[in-house]
């Protein structure tokens, strides 16, 4: 029984002792999980490390930082590089190393101080010479989302921070399906610098996404051209500018209809009372209608005309060649800010 006790009481000294001379450090931390980033959107349960800790999401969330939404829970500290997004849009990248492979998305600080962006797979190229394996990339951005529309409902907002709820980020993802190339050909470049240009424009025609109908109602009798075989059926004063490019007159609302495969003609205040109908139109004028310019603002941008064509495709005359240079420089203005919102650059030949 003397010898049981002793074992004992030896035992529970080393103990002690363990716990007096090892270091608290040995219970390790946790792995930190990939890196959060503000275009990702998460849903309940899923993880993402944010400034050395790990975080749960409670329920759905897209563009809300850790720590300070109700919606992310703190899981404690964690160790470890992460292998997403890091602090979502920090300048923490790693050097180039020429011969190491790279991936479709990978950042990078080159030797000049700058950082690049992987648009195609590649065995460790240099950024500055193979342009179609690597383009500029503006530190402190998110990039997009793989697969998605370049610009997330987070920059979205940020764009338009007095829009009209009418105008909602889901009403437009809902309307892309119906012009595909949209913001989705060439380089990642293009796409953002379409995107913005056609962010630009329509902010210009509504005041920033405010308003949805035209304000000057004194115009709405003007817009039925009695000449058209199928004249004005809803009302000579139907056709009044909607929208977020301003639709108006009977033979638009036709046209668009007929290509939407909506009867825009017989209805056309589903562009002031549906979302994705009122994007839809933006999105047709922007991809198939040429105006008063020479192309279609989409291959305007696609083809490096610049965003000055864009304004000669929507405004031509009234505004380009001196008809109305503030309102120019205003469409310059909103796309030079949107551009960077976007993380990339305006591109030339900016005015008409």
């Amino acid at each position: 029984m003397r010898q049981r006790v002793l074992a004992l009481l030896t035992a529970m000294v080393s103990a002690l002792a363990l716990a007096v001379f090892l270091p608290a450090s040995s219970a390790s931390a946790a792995t930190c999980g990939p890196g959060w980033t503000a275009s990702a959107v998460y849903t309940g349960g899923n993880v993402a490390s944010y400034n050395g800790h790990n975080w749960s999401a409670k329920w759905w969330t897209q563009g809300e930082t850790p720590g300070t939404a109700d919606v992310w829970a703190d899981q404690g500290s964690c160790d470890g590089s992460s292998p997403g997004g890091g602090s979502g849009g920090s300048c923490d990248y790693p050097a180039w190393v020429a011969g190491r492979a790279y991936v479709t998305g990978d950042i990078v600080k080159y030797t000049d101080g700058k950082f690049y962006q992987a648009e195609h797979d590649n065995p460790g190229y240099d950024p500055v010479i193979s342009t179609w394996y690597w383009e500029p990339y503006t530190c402190g951005t998110t990039p997009p989302p793989q697969g998605g529309f370049v610009v997330s409902e987070s920059q979205f907002n940020q764009m338009f921070p007095s829009r009209n709820s009418f105008y909602s980020y889901s009403g437009l993802t809902a309307a892309l399906g119906a012009y595909p190339g949209f913001a989705n050909t060439g380089s990642d470049t293009i796409k953002r610098q379409e995107a913005a240009a056609f962010l630009a424009n329509v902010s210009h025609e509504t005041g920033g996404l405010v308003h949805i109908v035209e304000q000057n109602t004194a115009n709405y009798p003007h817009y039925c051209d009695t000449s058209q075989p199928y004249g004005c059926p809803a009302g000579q004063a139907a056709y009044y500018g909607r929208g977020p490019i301003q639709l108006s007159w009977n033979f638009n609302y036709k046209a668009a209809g007929d290509a939407l495969g909506i009867d825009l003609l017989n209805n056309p205040w589903l562009v002031q009372n549906d979302s994705a109908v009122a994007w839809k139109t933006a999105l047709w004028y922007w991809n198939t209608q040429t105006g008063p310019g020479t192309m279609t603002p989409h291959n305007a941008m696609v083809n490096s005309r610049g965003f000055g064509e864009t304004i000669r495709s929507i405004n031509g005359s009234i505004e380009c060649n001196g008809g109305n240079p503030g309102q120019v420089q205003s469409r310059i203005n909103s796309y030079q800010s949107f551009v960077q919102i976007l993380g990339t650059t305006p591109g030339s030949n900016l005015s008409c």
